[in-house]
């Protein structure tokens, strides 16, 4: 009798292993599967947007051989091809979803502190910027500058990586990563013209960097060396982005100080 409860559990233990094996094995498909599905979805998002943005490049060229510019304004939105060829109009350079830059475009660049560049027309305007801030006692921190294609492809694929790891799904967040991380060949900072400005104090990228006094001292002194808030709030359907109180964008004193009075994104600016 002894011998039968031994063999049992030898069965038992054996149809145990068996089981335990192939839930394994179907775990493994499963996953293997997932991660399968999750590469191509995330692959064919990539291949969908950049198509978008070479069309988008491609009727930019053909809009901007046919459009006439009149001094400081242009009769359509500022693209690829006016912003490095039409010395009248590099300040009001419109880059976004709809007008992205060539990925090869790379402006001169001039250090405006240490590791952090900018196009080397807006160094002076900058540079006299962050140091009226200081005399002011303000305590400023440039954390970002030019960004180049490669590195913005980083930081876009970083920041949805840390999405799908909260439990997003890859459609999610790719969506939900655009809204604040700007897509390679759309971002400003590939233009050399904007800086992302915090208090050294503070240096959090999110709302409550407006409650800080440098923020404040920036919003109502900016437009004075020709920046402006690029994302301000209640703007996001304009803009497409969200509410950035940290990020700054050159467009010349001119332009600055219209936008600033009326409440102007560079989009509502660019279209008047």
């Amino acid at each position: 009798m002894g011998t039968d409860l031994h063999s049992r559990r030898q069965r038992n233990h054996g149809r145990k292993l068996k089981k335990v094996l192939f839930i394994g094995f179907l775990a493994g498909l499963v996953c293997g599967l997932l991660l399968g599905a999750l590469a191509f979805i995330i692959g064919n998002a990539w291949k969908e947007k950049r198509n978008e943005a070479e069309n988008a490049t491609k009727k930019n060229k053909e809009v901007s051989r046919q459009a006439s510019f009149h001094g400081n304004a242009a009769t359509v939105g500022l693209n690829t091809d006016t912003y490095p060829s039409k010395k009248d109009d590099w300040r009001l350079a419109l880059v976004n979803e709809s007008h992205p830059l060539d990925e090869g475009w790379k402006p001169e660049l001039a250090e405006v502190v240490k590791d952090r560049y900018v196009d080397a027309r807006i160094l002076d305007a900058a540079a006299k910027m962050l140091e009226d801030a200081a005399g002011a006692g303000m305590s400023l921190y440039v954390c970002s500058a030019y960004r180049d294609y490669e590195k913005q492809r980083e930081i876009f694929n970083s920041s949805m990586a840390d999405r799908l790891s909260q439990g997003y799904g890859p459609l999610d967040a790719y969506e939900e990563t655009k809204k604040s991380v700007a897509f390679p060949g759309t971002s400003e900072h590939a233009t050399g013209l904007a800086l992302d400005i915090t208090s050294a104090k503070y240096v959090e990228l999110n709302e409550k960097q407006a409650d800080t006094e440098e923020a404040k001292w920036l919003a109502a002194n900016s437009w004075k060396y020709g920046f402006v808030l690029r994302y301000p709030p209640e703007k996001a359907d304009v803009t497409g982005i969200i509410y950035e109180p940290w990020h700054y964008r050159y467009v010349g004193q001119e332009a600055a100080k219209e936008m600033t009075e009326k409440n102007l994104t560079l989009e509502e600016y660019v279209e008047l």
